[in-house]
Formats: structure tokens, C-alpha cells, sequence
């Protein structure tokens, strides 16, 4: 535990001495599609609700726009202060957006309100994802005058904000206060990149045949290319991740963009809310500890024993898993060899939803081994919090890994990583040197089972 604090201070004084050199306060907007606490699904929620906050605490102004979906808690909705409204164009269209204002942890937070796009079931996979996202990102651009904020420095995330620094360069570079804001764009995972038809530069964009070519790649409309294409700076959320997507093996066929436009692309690890994820504060668990009173995680293992019906013994492992489940997350390798890990004297525990080949397959050994292994199909961050603080190891055997932030949660819960050398994982995680004492985990670097069982082992 004090090995795990030690290298989280070291990471977080090194990404703090890196990003600070030369720096003066700015005035940020950050453009995210979703940012807890008021909505979330994976890693860019987590990161647009931690790193604006502890960007202000460095003496910058930074602000959040996201999307006012219809399933943000009423309790954050009520409190809410109506800002006013603009309409938005988007070619031929005129979108009503509404603006509504909150403040979190000391974070202001802007939400693009318009039903049409944002009260539905679920953030996405809707037919028209390609013009509800293309409509949040030239908003985030209109309403600057509206609240009153303009930015020397928007910070865009991934395909579904990544129009902002071209609509920003097609549309807005000759108003006044638009001039000299400088765009940042991050890519937290290149598998998505909004790739949509070619007709929709047109008529959905807006964008003219002249500039077409900032978002035409690949014969189609690729909204991840145009941020690559015109934001000043573009970054990943780990150095390792941003050497791995030149290779075709992990771009997706950004490559050749990737490569062209390199001068501008760095690498910077992620990092965690280590006031949302603290043993020794988190709610959820059954006895909250801390490096001083560790041997309190084992009544952790205990309460989650008793809670999932398996027979609780303090010398026999317990492995975790909080994942979604699929091959990207390394759930074939899993599934490859869970008979032989489920035949030693250990016990398993696997939260997440995903491919249905994977939930009915660890459903199933669920049944067949059930005084060692539970699988459990939903996401539930109270759960995840008690896998983290019962559990021994924590199994994160990636495909690939922009950065991982399970591992960085684990380690704080003090559970050990075992992990596949990827992106965020190879950075974060150093192998244990019995013979020094070092490291904090365990790692395999090719994408092999038996590898993968090693390592357990």
C-alpha cells in the first residue's frame, strides 16, 4: 500500500512539473460529451469531472460544456440556473440550444439543452449521432458570448466534440474575441472516430468544397480527422498510446494523418480523482482503511463474500475484474483459459456489461463454479468500489489501452494490477523485482493467454 502511494505522488508530481513549466493561468473550455458526476460511461466522464477541477486549483479558469441529457440525476437538474438561449446553425438549420448553468467542486459547468437531440434513452448509438454531435460542438461555439466567457484555450475530447476546432476555423475566426483562441484535442480512444458519409460535410456541417477536405478522409466524412487536422495541439492520454497509434495495428486508419501532422501530437498519462477514490472516504465500501489500517480491507473481502454468497477465507486470492466485456478489453484471453484459473484455489469476480458471447459465458460458469466465481452484468460504480477494496489482484489484460484508469483505482485500493504492457498500462504499471523489491504489479507484453495466466500465477 505504501509502495502504490508512493508511485501514484511520483506520477502526479511528474505529469504537475511537465504541464507547468512556463505556464501562466488560462481561461479553459473544456468540450466533453460527458463528465461526472452528472453523466458517465467510461474513462472521458471520469477525466472531464477530475481534470478541470484540478486544472482551477493551479490558478486557471477552466470550464465545462456537455450535453443536458434527460437522464442527469433531477438532483443536479433542479438546481440548475437557466442561462438563456441562442440557435444554432447547422447548414441549412437553425437548432434552438438552451444554456443551463451549474457549479460543481468548484468547477463551472455549461449544459447544451435541446430535446430533440439529448432527451432520448442513453448517450449514443442513435441514427442521427453523426448531427446531434455536430450540433454540440459548433454550440459550445455560439454560446460564448452568451455566458459571457471567452477562452484563450478549447480543450475538445474525442470524435464527438472534435468539429469545434473546424467549425472554430471555418466559421468564427472573424469575430471578435474568436481570433487568437487556441485548440487543443485530445484522443482518448481512436476505434470511435464519428466516421459518417460523405454527404454530411455539406449538408449537416455546412462546411464549403474549398474546406471540405479538413474533414474528408478515407472517402468518407471523418469527424476525428478534422480535429487532428486543426487543432493546435493534439494530445493522447498516455505517451505509450501515442506511439502505438502511428502503427496500423492500433489507428484504425488514422496512420497516415497521424503521421502527417506528428510535430503536434504528445503524449500525456491520465490521472484519478484521489478525493472521489479514497478507501478511506468512499461510502460504499463496509470498512473504509487507509496505508495506517490496512488490514481492514480483509473485512471489505469479507462484506462482499457475504453479499455475493461465496465462502469467505482470508488466505485464499480473490482476483477482480471492472470492465466492459469485450475483445478490447482483453475478455477473449479471459475466456480462454477461465477454466484453468478457476481450477486453482482461488476466488473470481467479474462486474461489467458487454458482448453478449462474454455475459452469457461467464454467466453461465457462474452457476457451475459458484462457490468461486460471480459474474455480475450491470455497472454499478457502488459495486466497483467494493471489488476494488476486497480484492487481492486486479486483471486488466487489454488489447489495447489508450490509458486505463481501473488500474490507476486499484492500485489506490490497494489491489494489485496484473496487466497486459499497452498504452496507459505499460506506463502506469512497473513489473515487480523480487530480487530489488520495485514495481508495482505485474505485466506479460505479448497478447497470449498462457502469458496472461503466467503473470497470474
Amino acid at each position: 500500500m505504501a509502495a502504490v502511494k508512493a508511485t501514484e505522488k511520483k506520477v502526479r508530481q511528474k505529469s504537475s512539473a511537465e504541464e507547468n513549466v512556463g505556464v501562466t493561468p488560462k481561461k479553459i473550455l473544456f468540450v466533453a460529451s460527458e463528465a461526472a458526476p452528472y453523466s458517465r460511461t467510461g474513462g472521458l466522464g471520469d477525466v472531464a469531472g477530475a481534470l478541470p477541477k484540478a486544472l482551477n486549483r493551479l490558478g486557471n479558469d477552466v470550464r465545462v460544456v456537455t450535453p443536458l441529457y434527460s437522464g442527469i440525476n433531477s438532483e443536479y437538474r433542479q438546481t440548475m440556473r437557466y442561462v438563456g438561449s441562442v440557435y444554432v446553425p447547422l447548414a441549412w438549420r437553425y437548432q434552438y440550444c438552451g444554456v443551463f448553468e451549474h457549479r460543481h467542486d468548484g468547477v463551472t459547468y455549461y449544459f447544451i439543452d435541446n430535446e430533440y437531440y439529448f432527451k432520448r434513452e442513453g448517450f449514443y448509438g442513435h441514427y442521427d449521432d453523426g448531427e446531434k454531435f455536430a450540433f454540440f460542438s459548433r454550440a459550445a461555439l455560439e454560446i460564448l458570448p452568451l455566458v459571457d466567457f471567452i477562452p484563450q484555450v478549447i480543450h475538445c475530447n474525442d470524435w464527438h466534440s472534435a468539429l469545434t476546432p473546424v467549425f472554430l476555423d471555418c466559421f468564427y475566426r472573424d469575430r471578435i474575441g474568436y481570433r487568437t483562441i487556441k485548440t487543443v484535442f485530445t484522443i482518448h480512444n481512436i476505434e470511435f472516430q464519428g466516421k459518417y458519409g460523405k454527404e454530411l460535410i455539406g449538408d449537416i456541417l455546412g462546411i464549403s468544397d474549398e474546406m471540405s477536405s479538413l474533414v474528408k478522409y478515407a472517402d468518407c466524412c471523418n469527424f476525428m480527422k478534422g480535429g487532428i487536422e486543426c487543432s493546435n495541439v493534439v494530445t493522447t492520454v498516455s505517451p505509450t498510446y501515442a506511439d502505438e497509434i502511428m502503427d496500423p495495428y492500433y489507428s484504425y486508419g488514422l496512420e497516415g494523418i497521424l503521421r502527417a501532422r506528428s510535430f503536434k501530437l504528445r503524449g500525456i498519462i491520465n490521472g484519478i480523482d484521489t478525493e472521489r477514490y479514497s478507501p478511506l472516504t468512499d461510502k460504499a465500501l463496509f470498512k473504509n482503511y487507509d496505508e495506517q489500517s490496512v488490514a481492514d480491507k480483509t473485512l471489505n473481502k469479507k462484506g462482499l463474500c457475504d453479499l455475493l454468497s461465496l465462502r469467505y477465507d482470508e488466505n485464499k486470492p480473490m482476483i477482480a475484474m471492472v470492465t466492459r466485456l469485450t475483445k478490447q478489453k482483453g475478455l477473449d484471453l479471459v475466456a480462454a483459459v477461465i477454466e484453468e484459473i478457476l481450477a486453482a484455489d482461488i476466488q473470481m469476480v467479474i462486474l461489467g456489461t458487454g458482448e453478449w458471447n462474454y455475459e452469457t459465458l461467464f454467466t453461465e460458469l457462474s452457476h457451475r463454479y459458484a462457490d468461486k466465481f460471480k459474474m455480475i452484468v450491470q455497472f454499478s460504480e457502488d459495486l466497483a468500489s467494493k471489488l476494488y477494496s476486497a480484492s487481492d489482484m486486479f486483471l486488466m489484460p487489454s488489447r489495447f489501452e489508450p490509458c486505463g484508469l481501473s488500474q490507476l483505482i486499484a492500485m489506490r485500493y490497494g489491489s494489485v494490477p496484473i496487466v497486459r504492457e499497452t498504452g496507459g498500462l505499460k506506463d502506469t504499471i512497473v513489473p515487480f523485482n523480487p530480487s530489488e523489491g520495485a514495481g508495482n504489479g505485474y505485466t506479460f507484453y505479448s497478447y497470449n493467454a498462457h502469458d496472461m495466466l503466467h503473470s497470474i500465477w
